[in-house]
């Protein structure tokens, strides 16, 4: 495994990331009227999949703490998606764009579901 010095270097971080940024560009196509309901929703919780991680890193000298951070980024992830059940079925994305971003966070989910059942190699 590749040295880890802080969050930023986390894969994990990288991807969901990369990903809240890119609903970012998405969303700014979203109508009007949509600025402060689900524009807003499915940036929050996109953004917060890398800020909860952020979190949880700060706190892995406290490995309950560790693992509670992930659980809450792993929600928000999940919340995230069900945003984009939303924004596909309201029409404002397309199916291959809303099934390429599902499958990136099927990923994210996956690599987060991993660090919560084994902490402990993160917590050196």
């Amino acid at each position: 495994m590749a040295q880890i010095n802080g969050f930023r270097d986390l894969i994990v971080y990288q991807k969901a990331y990369r990903l809240g940024m890119e609903i970012f560009e998405i969303t700014k196509l979203f109508p009007k009227e949509e600025k402060y309901s689900l524009t807003d929703q499915i940036r929050r919780s996109s953004r917060s999949v890398t800020t909860n991680i952020a979190e949880a890193w700060a706190k892995k000298l406290y490995p309950k703490h560790f693992v509670n951070k992930l659980t809450d980024s792993l929600a928000e992830e999940y919340e995230t998606e069900c945003w984009l059940d939303y924004s596909k079925d309201c029409q404002y994305i397309d199916e291959e764009t809303y099934k390429k971003i599902i499958a990136d966070y099927d990923e994210v989910r996956k690599i987060l579901l991993s660090m919560i059942k084994n902490p402990e190699k993160f917590l050196r």
